[in-house]
């Protein structure tokens, strides 16, 4: 079966599913393979579980004919996503960086909400699976769609771009995310920067916080830029002081002086000016822009402010490289309060940086006075006598409850796999 046969049975069928535990009856079953998991094992499973067709890999040693066996269900995927993704001549945003992507993608989208029918990323499904997922998700009346890249090495977002040809770009940023993949600060900017290069092939127009001079570099030769930030650009923002909620006033290229959000921290201020620009771009009104943006509230354990009996508690415990936990201490240190505590996870993906990434952490730490600091993870060494080192976030839930905390100020950050949420569980 060709991809355009396929394409014909994914119209009478238009919902993929890769996991027969979320499977419902009528999707499209994808039997896909990694390190631990081969989707080809349950193929009769997710027949009996009323999948209209199943796309395998693998001979499984018995024929149906609602199985279809392919070269590779990955490639296949992929291929189908063009294929639908090429109905379409909307824009598609694609979103990528090391920091800030999935709350800047939340951003954008619920400001083009508010006047296109818009479609976009679920969670952080930003992957070599989720990204053309996403793309199959996308449904004939859509007018805009917004697309998350992740990546973690060379090659990945340009790959990702083959298939969901993406019309406008932003990289949020390059930061110390994924040291190890990416071989160095400069391959991230490199292996980020893919999906410019696509842009200036394809003349696309990107859209680039102008205060990163990084981003002019990697941005030059497209044909359509469009430069926002604090300092220079089209739309210019700058925050305004006074509530532990980031409070942001646009100074220039819109009537927007003060957009008091919901969002924790400093450092999100980029992401909001990103999407005030984006929507002025595509002729969102100011109103639109300003009701969206005050109404979103972060979910999933980013920027959150959350009120835990007489503490007040920051959640930021999605993810953590070495550039956001540096931000997110230093904001945390210039907050009001005067019963601060740090408990910190670990951050992944550093390769043989992470003890230097890990130690700078500490001395980062050391320059500010804290009521307590708990630090968890096996690459924070020879720590001082002040700082509690724990291996766990179960070991650092249990020293949070023990310690019976009354009117302090609490940063929780780590990387995914530290589940650092589970702190305050």
């Amino acid at each position: 079966m060709n991809i355009d046969e396929l394409y014909q049975l994914f119209l009478q069928h238009p919902s993929i599913e890769t996991d027969t535990r979320k499977l419902k009856k009528g999707d499209i079953f994808f039997a896909l393979k990694g390190p631990n998991f081969n989707g080809n094992q349950y193929l009769k499973q997710a027949l009996a579980l009323g999948a209209s067709y199943c796309i395998a890999d693998e001979d499984t040693g018995f024929t149906h004919e609602k199985l279809v066996v392919v070269s590779n269900s990955l490639d296949t995927l992929q291929q189908l996503a063009k294929k639908h993704r090429m109905q379409f001549s909307i824009p598609f945003i694609a979103i990528t960086g090391s920091n800030g992507k999935t709350t800047t993608k939340e951003l954008v989208s619920e400001v083009l909400t508010t006047t296109y029918k818009t479609y976009t990323t679920y969670g952080n499904l930003n992957n070599h699976i989720g990204v053309p997922l996403t793309l199959l998700s996308i449904q004939p009346d859509a007018e805009m769609a917004v697309i998350e890249m992740g990546a973690n090495h060379r090659g990945e977002i340009a790959s990702y771009c083959e298939y969901a040809m993406p019309t406008h770009g932003i990289i949020t940023n390059c930061g110390k995310a994924h040291l190890e993949g990416f071989g160095g600060e400069e391959g991230i900017k490199k292996g980020k920067g893919e999906l410019f290069d696509y842009l200036r092939v394809h003349r696309g127009l990107a859209f680039i916080y102008s205060d990163y001079d990084y981003l002019h570099e990697l941005s030059a030769g497209i044909q359509q830029v469009i430069p926002y930030g604090e300092k220079s650009g089209d739309i210019r923002g700058s925050i305004k002081k006074g509530s532990d909620l980031l409070e942001v006033g646009i100074t220039k290229g819109a009537d927007l002086p003060s957009i008091k959000t919901k969002l924790v921290g400093d450092y999100n201020l980029p992401n909001v000016l990103t999407a005030v620009c984006i929507g002025k771009t595509l002729g969102i009104s100011d109103e639109n822009i300003k009701k969206a943006l005050e109404a979103y509230t972060p979910s999933n354990s980013r920027s959150q402010l959350l009120q835990k009996d007489s503490n007040s508690i920051i959640l930021d415990a999605y993810n953590a490289n070495p550039t956001s936990m540096k931000a997110a201490i230093n904001n945390f240190a210039n907050m009001e309060g005067d019963k601060k505590v740090l408990v910190l996870g670990g951050m992944m993906e550093l390769g043989a940086d992470s003890i230097k990434e890990h130690t700078d952490i500490v001395k980062l730490i050391s320059t500010n006075a804290w009521y307590k600091v708990v630090l968890v993870g096996k690459d924070y060494l020879n720590l001082p006598e002040n700082i509690l080192h724990l291996n766990s976030s179960e070991e650092a839930r249990a020293w949070y409850e023990k310690e019976k905390l009354t009117n302090a100020q609490v940063l929780i950050k780590g990387s995914r796999s530290m589940q650092m949420e589970k702190v305050i569980e």
